[in-house]
Formats: C-alpha cells, sequence, structure tokens
C-alpha cells in the first residue's frame, strides 16, 4: 500500500505546472515549492471595489484575484473587510513584486502595492508567511498571457 500511495504522489508532482490552469485556480511556484488556491476572480470596477468586503471566513486555500487591465499602481484598504489578508501584488508576467502580510480588519490606511502591478492576490492573513511565499515568487493563472513567466498552455484537442 505504501508503494502505491507513494507512487500516486510522486506522480502527481511529476504533472507538468500548466496542467492545473483554470480560471478558479491560481497556482503559486517559488522556493518554498507549490501551492494552490482556489480563487474568485474581480475583473471590473464593481467587483474590484466589494473585493472580500463582508465575508466572514475563508476557506484556507481560498482567495480573491484581482485582474486589472493593465499594469498600474494599486492601492487597497480594508474598509469593511472582517478578515485579515495577506495582499500579493504581481507583475503582468505573474512574478509577485511585493507582498503586505496581515492587513487588519476594517482598518482604512492604503495599503500601496507599488507601480506596475496588473494582479492582485489576496488570500487569508498569515498564509504567504506560513508557506513560505515571497517576493521573486511566480503566479500562473490564465489572466496572465502567453509572456508570463508560467504561461498556462493552450489544450490543442479542445
Amino acid at each position: 500500500m505504501k508503494l502505491s500511495v507513494l507512487s500516486f504522489a510522486f506522480v502527481l508532482a511529476a504533472q507538468p505546472l500548466w496542467a492545473t490552469c483554470a480560471e478558479d485556480k491560481v497556482t503559486i511556484k517559488g522556493d518554498f515549492g507549490q501551492a494552490s488556491f482556489t480563487v474568485e476572480i474581480a475583473d471590473d470596477n464593481a467587483e474590484r471595489a466589494e473585493g472580500l468586503m463582508f465575508v466572514e471566513e475563508m476557506p484556507t486555500f481560498s482567495g480573491m484575484l484581482f485582474v486589472y487591465d493593465r499594469a498600474q499602481p494599486v492601492s487597497f484598504w480594508m474598509k469593511n473587510t472582517l478578515i485579515p489578508l495577506d495582499m500579493l501584488f504581481v507583475a503582468p508576467d505573474g512574478e509577485v513584486l511585493r507582498i503586505h502580510e496581515n492587513a487588519i480588519p476594517g482598518d482604512l490606511t492604503p495599503i500601496p502595492g507599488g507601480d506596475g502591478v496588473q494582479m492582485v492576490l489576496e488570500i487569508n492573513g498569515g498564509m504567504a508567511s506560513r508557506l513560505g511565499i515571497s517576493v521573486g515568487d511566480v503566479l500562473q493563472h490564465p489572466s496572465f498571457g502567453p509572456e508570463a513567466i508560467m504561461a498556462c498552455v493552450q489544450d490543442m484537442h479542445g
């Protein structure tokens, strides 16, 4: 039994990273290894403005991916947000540019992401540190174009 479990684990580990690409999934890869999060997408002004406001709890490997039309300076705040969040500010190629950990629920202090941000991934507060996610790690999601560091490969059979 141990051998078959190990074989299964090896097969999973051997799968190409791009095989996990889906609209509701973000994969992060770095020195820590890799982790996947089930995400909701906020890609218009109304969805981005609401974000995770009024959410009372979020499953461990869940989050919200904020998608902008182009790279730009962005700033967030925690108005009406009930849970602490980590914010990963991401370049158009998927590289993590900045991480703000444990944003305080309800705090109105602006949290700047810096210039050149096209995506922001919000996950539960403390997750980035717990997993070892750091600046320079790379995100993979279909919203990143073909120039992304870890671009999604299109299914040629579909």
